[in-house]
């Protein structure tokens, strides 16, 4: 009896510690003010700690980028303090920023009722819901064209948000989030696959932390997780790894492609009045009495009554320009990995290791016992984590993507690919996708989260500045939380503005996005009918991904045309497929010079300063 009693005190004690990792405030310790300023000490005597209107503020420079990661860390306490402002520096870096060439004052004294600052998925979500409004709105993004950060170098994963606490942004907008994406796709004519996702176990001591799990699920309002036992799981998952002896499966996960619905909201919101300003750089921000009055940009100044920063990896400054920062972002380097369609049966659905067999632990140092090593598991899967971990995701269109890893960078721009860290994430991944080769691999990509150090979004009104309102630190789960975000946004917009004048549903809003045909997915019948009426279709450009010449010229007649070799590759992806665009590449080129009645010269891989030719030779363009 005793010893029964034991057992029931160590597990009633454990379910209690899982709660308390699931639900608190934040993954680091609430320490105050005096401990917080000992600590950081420790990590560096040169960083100097105030508190400034309800934050913690950090100066100093440090000649190791980790030492400021660490410091904005430990200066976390969400329970006291509005946010972390980290303004420590690398020794050495100065940020370069990608800036646009153009200059010009086709803006300048336009009086938009709204400016939403940046094109992600954040921001062109947040623009359509807005044009169910009559209002004037005016998107700028300092890019080329919509999703060219976050928003297009992510894996796409629609998530269920278990490892997220329960007093989280990223939970409110995940949870809500994922319920809009099945009616949102269909309206946005982009393709969506929600075949749930797996963690996949290896021990059968894992079905414990996994019951936990499944009742934390509940709390959470995640319906239908689950252990699956092999034979169950081998129905969704048929190349599981040898080593799965079952895993937890999470049915309302799902799969989109990121800058496809980027793109699709976007031209979405122009159909229904928004008005888009690409090439187009916030360079300052003049407030009065806490109260924005201009936005000065390359493009001459613009005169909003509401602000909106959806600005990524550049909210904080843009918040900082308008007086309402209270959050600093720290860039995360997430490196993802495309294979070969050929490869994709590998994976149905999103699909990655418990966090106890991920990490190489040796023998001697893994945490021994059901309760510690159930600890361990929990706070792996909880917001400790600074990453959903290194996973296989089926696309939409049937790659496998193998990835992300998470490396904390100084350089807000840094989207290079490492060699060392690819082979790592390939390596990770040949346990789980054991037909893995790297001959499979047919490219890479980077991306930038736009993390805060209290790991969570920070979508807000203004609390200094009365007429910004923020869509700040969206990292993953960002692509879910979006649509989400986007109605609480445009209802405190609505807010703001009804004070001055009353503002008016927009009864002609058009929420169905019309898409033109793709060859792809239709039927010999409908493809023979198009090609009589239109020959251009029948004319293959892209043969790895099967894209005509009449797809890409719809494309370039799209409410929102950017007329670039990327631009029409996250159109409609040529150039994607095994050649990566050796065959179609020059086709499309000439397609898009033709279009625009300009020399092959002029055509641009994605900004103008990314030159493809320069001029002719011999009567050749090179």
């Amino acid at each position: 009896m005793i010893i029964i009693n034991s057992i029931r005190i160590k597990i009633e004690n454990l379910i209690k510690y899982m709660i308390s990792e699931l639900t608190k405030e934040g993954y680091l310790y609430m320490a105050s003010f005096k401990k917080i300023k000992a600590q950081i000490s420790k990590i560096s005597p040169d960083i100097k700690i105030t508190e400034e209107r309800g934050c913690i503020v950090l100066n100093g420079e440090v000649d190791d980028w980790s030492k400021a990661v660490k410091a904005g860390q430990t200066a976390v306490n969400k329970k006291k303090y509005y946010g972390v402002i980290n303004n420590i520096k690398l020794k050495g870096f100065s940020q370069k920023k990608r800036l646009p060439h153009i200059i010009d004052s086709s803006l300048d004294g336009t009086s938009p009722d709204v400016l939403i600052i940046g094109a992600g998925i954040t921001g062109c979500s947040i623009a359509r819901e807005l044009s169910k409004h009559k209002l004037n709105i005016l998107l700028v993004d300092k890019a080329e064209d919509v999703a060219t950060g976050a928003s297009k170098a992510n894996g796409g994963v629609i998530h269920v948000g278990i490892n997220f606490s329960r007093k989280s942004q990223k939970h409110l907008y995940n949870i809500r989030g994922n319920k809009m994406y099945a009616e949102l796709s269909r309206q946005m004519n982009v393709h969506f696959e929600q075949k749930g996702q797996t963690m996949l176990c290896s021990k059968k001591w894992e079905k414990f932390p996994v019951s936990l799990l499944k009742l934390n699920a509940k709390l959470l309002g995640i319906p239908g997780v689950r252990y699956l036992d092999r034979e169950e799981l081998i129905n969704y998952e048929p190349e599981l790894p040898d080593f799965a002896i079952g895993g937890m499966y999470m049915p309302i996960g799902g799969v989109t492609n990121p800058y496809e619905m980027t793109v699709a909201l976007a031209e979405n919101a122009i159909n229904n009045g928004a008005n888009f300003s690409l090439n187009t750089a916030v360079l300052s921000i003049n407030t009065e009495n806490g109260h924005i009055k201009s936005v000065g940009t390359n493009r001459g100044n613009i005169y909003p009554d509401v602000v909106i920063n959806a600005a990524g990896v550049y909210a904080d400054e843009i918040a900082d320009m308008a007086g309402d920062r209270t959050f600093t972002i720290h860039p995360r380097r997430g490196t993802d990995i495309i294979t070969d369609k050929k490869a994709g049966y590998m994976v149905q659905s999103s699909m990655g290791k418990s966090p106890f067999s991920i990490l190489p632990y040796q023998e001697a140092t893994r945490p021994k016992g059901l309760i510690a090593r159930t600890k361990f598991f929990i706070a792996a899967i909880t917001s400790k984590s600074h990453t959903k971990g290194v996973g296989c995701i089926h696309s939409v269109h049937g790659n496998m993507l193998i990835g992300p890893n998470a490396v904390e960078t100084p350089d807000r721009e840094d989207t290079a690919t490492r060699k060392d860290e690819v082979e790592a994430i390939i390596n990770m991944q040949k346990h789980v996708a054991q037909k893995l080769q790297y001959s499979d691999v047919i490219s890479y990509f980077t991306g930038i989260r736009a993390s805060t150090y209290e790991e969570d979004f920070v979508v807000r009104k203004g609390i200094f500045t009365d007429n910004i309102i923020q869509a700040a630190g969206i990292q993953s789960p960002g692509v879910t939380a979006a649509p989400a975000i986007a109605v609480d946004i445009a209802a405190w917009t609505v807010e703001l503005l009804s004070k001055k004048r009353p503002v008016e549903i927009n009864n002609s809003f058009i929420p169905e996005r019309k898409r033109p045909p793709r060859m792809t997915e239709l039927s010999d019948e409908e493809r023979d009918s198009l090609i009589k009426e239109n020959p251009d279709y029948g004319i293959i450009v892209c043969r790895c991904e099967e894209i005509s010449r009449g797809e890409i010229i719809d494309a370039l007649n799209s409410p929102l045309c950017v007329p670039t070799i990327d631009g029409i590759k996250r159109r409609l992806r040529p150039g994607m497929g095994r050649c990566q665009g050796g065959f179609c590449g020059p086709l499309v080129m000439e397609i898009i010079a033709e279009h625009q009645k300009c020399k092959l010269s002029d055509v641009k891989k994605s900004s103008d300063s990314s030159f493809i030719t320069f001029g002719t030779t011999k009567g050749a363009a090179v």
